[in-house]
Formats: C-alpha cells, sequence, structure tokens
C-alpha cells in the first residue's frame, strides 16, 4: 500500500512532527490542533516511510522560520496574509495575531472540506477564509489571486511544502501570478538544493512516488530575481537548528565531519535547504 496517495497526504505527515514538537517540554511553538490534523494516516506514514522521524527535525525547524517570518512582516506592517496550499496548517488558531486581521487559504476541495470539519467550532484569532482552488490550474489560481489582492495594501504570501512538488516551469509561473498583484508584497518559501533533493527522493523515492520533490534551482534563492522577487534573507536549516536547538539525530557526527572539510564546501552543505524571505521589485525589460 503507497501511503501517501497525492500531495495532500503530506499534510498529515507534517502534522505529526508539529504534534510531537507541541509534546515536548521545551517546545519551539504549541499547536493543539496538530494532533486531530494528523490523524491516523499521518501517524502511519511516519511509522513506516524511511527514518520518518529522522525529518522531524527540519519540519520543525521550517515551521519556526515560517513563523518568525511572519511575525517580522506584521511587525513591517503587514495587513493579510495568503496561504498558497495552506494543507493542515493551524497559524490562524495559535499565532498572535489581530482580531481583523484578514487570513486567506487555498487548497483543493476535499482537503479544505476536510480541515473545516475537523476544526468544527474552533474558533480562529483572526478573520480566516479558505478558498477550494486547483492551485495547478492557472486560470482558478488567477481568479482567487484577484480576488483576494484587494484586501490590503501589504499582502504575504506563504507557500510552506508547496514549490518542493512543483517544477521550475510551474513555479516561474507561481511567482510571474504573483507579482502580477501589487498588493502581494513579500512571499516567504523553502525549497532545498539539488544535491539535498536527490538525497530525499532517493530515500523517500517508494512513499513519495505519488508527490514526488521536483523543485530544486540550482541558483538557490536568485531563481526568483528574474520573476521580479529579491531575495531579502535565507534562513538555511542547519544553522538555524543550532540555533533553536533542534538539530538532526547524531548531529556531533555531521559536525565532526564537517571540520575536514573545505570552508566553501561548508558552506554550500549547510546551505542545502532553508526559507527565503522574497519581497517585490520592478521588473526591468530590455
Amino acid at each position: 500500500m503507497t501511503l501517501i496517495r497525492d500531495v495532500s497526504d503530506t499534510a498529515r505527515w507534517v502534522a505529526v512532527y508539529r504534534a510531537n514538537e507541541t509534546r515536548r517540554r521545551d517546545a519551539l511553538f504549541r499547536d493543539p490542533f496538530a494532533e486531530r490534523l494528523a490523524g491516523e494516516r499521518g501517524r502511519e506514514i511516519v511509522r513506516t516511510m524511511p527514518r520518518g522521524r529522522e525529518a522531524e527535525w527540519g519540519m520543525v525547524v521550517r515551521t519556526v522560520l515560517f513563523d518568525e517570518a511572519i511575525t517580522q512582516a506584521l511587525a513591517a506592517g503587514c495587513d493579510f496574509v495568503v496561504n498558497l496550499a495552506a494543507g493542515f496548517d493551524a497559524r490562524p488558531y495559535r499565532l498572535n495575531l489581530p482580531p481583523s486581521f484578514r487570513w486567506f487559504e487555498a487548497d483543493l476541495p476535499a482537503l479544505i472540506e476536510e480541515k473545516e470539519r475537523l476544526l468544527a467550532g474552533e474558533k480562529p484569532r483572526c478573520v480566516l477564509e479558505r478558498f477550494a482552488v486547483d492551485l495547478a490550474d492557472s486560470k482558478a489560481r488567477g481568479a482567487f489571486l484577484d480576488r483576494v489582492a484587494t484586501a490590503g495594501n501589504h499582502g504575504l504570501v506563504l507557500t510552506e511544502g508547496l514549490v518542493t512538488y512543483l517544477t521550475e516551469n510551474q513555479v516561474g509561473e507561481l511567482a510571474r501570478d504573483l507579482h502580477a498583484r501589487p498588493s502581494l508584497r513579500e512571499w516567504v518559501v523553502d525549497f532545498g538544493s539539488p544535491i539535498a533533493v536527490r538525497q530525499l527522493q532517493r530515500t523517500w523515492a517508494k512513499t513519495l512516488q505519488n508527490a514526488p520533490f521536483r523543485f530544486a534551482p540550482k541558483n538557490g534563492i536568485e531563481f526568483f530575481r528574474p520573476f521580479g522577487w529579491s531575495p531579502r534573507a535565507f534562513h538555511a536549516l542547519m544553522p538555524s537548528a543550532r540555533r533553536l536547538r533542534r538539530e538532526m539525530p547524531h548531529a556531533w557526527r555531521f559536525h565532526l565531519a564537517m571540520k575536514l572539510l573545505p570552508k566553501f564546501l561548508r558552506r554550500r552543505i549547510e546551505g542545502m535547504g532553508g526559507v527565503g524571505v522574497l519581497g517585490r521589485e520592478s521588473l526591468h525589460r530590455g
């Protein structure tokens, strides 16, 4: 049996890690809804996938980096969030958000329906609206973006765990679509390097056969610049994990091996995956 039937099942998988972090005495965040959202299927995915628990550190660190980017954007005047492929994210329920703040989620109809059912009766901390949208359909995606882009003047786009499953062409099309709406001023996106993605795809080939990793730009965060998105920051997972004290299992072995490598190679390895913060800039056409 293939446990991950499609990309939507990865939302259950990641929710397990948030639930595990929430149970820790020194939790970096509290997501009281993660256990419910993950369900037995999510727990089974983690139990049966190769080295499933070893991936937890990266998912937890990614969650914190997105939380931090959202907090910084709010402090800078962000007045609405657009969360594409929101999955089972519960930030509108757990973050400290102004009651009048507007938060939009978009995902596939079946996932939106299930999420509504699982969170029925729970009250978000802001004004939350969900939209059933097939984001792979460019026409439907454009109509959705047109609708939500009028919500304010400083929109923040989140694509946590989305672009990894897209091709470079698809990510480029998404970047153009977002840039075409001037109110969407910032974008937080996570991705891995070609080396990291190839390694993960080999490790989880069977598990991810219905949701393979695709996007792994050779030029890293610079990939987005030609589409009008200027890098503001890039937070690599490994250094961030050290800062947050959520390193990979047996990290001491990794650090010992790294000391034997040239500095340029250490930087390259440490930057194999992370979270980028992008800001819109003018497109100059020659």
